[in-house]
């Protein structure tokens, strides 16, 4: 069982910094750095079991599986990516039933036509509103426990612009949602705007993508600007593949790892880190 509330946690405030994160190992640092909340992305996961972009390539059960082996290991609450619900009114349910058996905290659905597409790139298509509440009350019916939260995003500043995205966020809030996302809104004017009207009726989120559409501004910014909840879900898999780029081309390059030991957790460091010496004792108590 998560240690923290995310229902309770969203009341006290102030916002909740989410880093993304993509399997168990990235999931346990950021526990370790004291985050109070993880968000698992569709798009990370693409990336990382596919090696594929973020255009509705992978399935409920992939990231299903992913978020099972993530909640095994860590305690924190993880918000995660639910896509289009991978589908009608019915496959929305079907996914919320499946990630609230994953452990998720809260699962987020978006107004997208299927297959979706990462919501800072072009040209994306919306279903109807008609059709989006329908999906929104189909996954509140779905959920086992209400402490199990349902995030509505749009993705209609891009497609209908920002009055538009807001005619749809009020109707996703009149569905009983616990938490509303407006994608990609382009200033911080605009950002007020949204913030203005739905700030102290129900908690926002706002995503932080490196070179998207959004400014990207620190969690105590967007929490005075009335944000609850500031994710920034391709940051990790971002820093990391620049990483590897670098560590692949100097292993090529020299042969060895040696000119980047510095860089490094060497055998010691990285079983401490993943907590072997306490599972090693651990598993001593049930030795005959």
């Amino acid at each position: 069982m998560n240690q923290i509330n995310l229902r309770e946690r969203l009341v006290q405030g102030p916002a909740i910094l989410a880093p993304g994160v993509y399997d168990p190992l990235t999931a346990l640092i950021a526990e370790q750095a004291g985050f109070d909340a993880l968000y698992l992305s569709g798009g990370a996961v693409a990336y990382t079991q596919l090696g594929r972009s973020d255009v509705g390539l992978t399935t409920a059960t992939e990231t299903a599986d992913v978020l099972a082996r993530i909640t095994d290991r860590v305690q924190l609450p993880v918000i995660v990516d639910g896509d289009t619900g991978y589908g009608n009114a019915l496959n929305t349910q079907r996914t919320v039933r499946v990630f609230e058996r994953a452990g998720a905290a809260m699962i987020q659905l978006e107004d997208q036509t299927f297959p979706k597409r990462c919501g800072h790139l072009e040209n994306k298509t919306l279903v109807s509103t008609q059709e989006m509440c329908g999906k929104l009350r189909a996954a509140l019916d779905a959920r086992h426990s209400s402490d199990t939260l349902i995030l509505a995003r749009t993705d209609a500043v891009a497609v209908e612009g920002l009055d538009a995205a807001m005619e749809r966020a009020d109707a996703y809030l009149a569905c009983g949602v616990d938490a509303l996302f407006i994608e990609a809104v382009v200033s911080a004017d605009d950002m007020d705007r949204v913030c203005g009207k739905y700030a102290t009726r129900i908690p926002l989120l706002a995503n932080m993508v490196e070179g998207g559409k959004t400014p990207v501004g620190s969690v105590d910014e967007l929490s005075a600007r009335g944000y609850r909840i500031v994710i920034y879900p391709g940051g990790t898999a971002r820093f990391v593949s620049r990483q590897l780029q670098r560590y692949m081309a100097s292993l090529k390059t020299h042969g060895t790892t040696r000119p980047l030991w510095d860089e490094m957790n060497n055998f010691d460091a990285l079983n401490g880190l993943i907590g072997t010496p306490e599972l090693l004792e651990l598993g001593r108590k049930y030795e005959a």
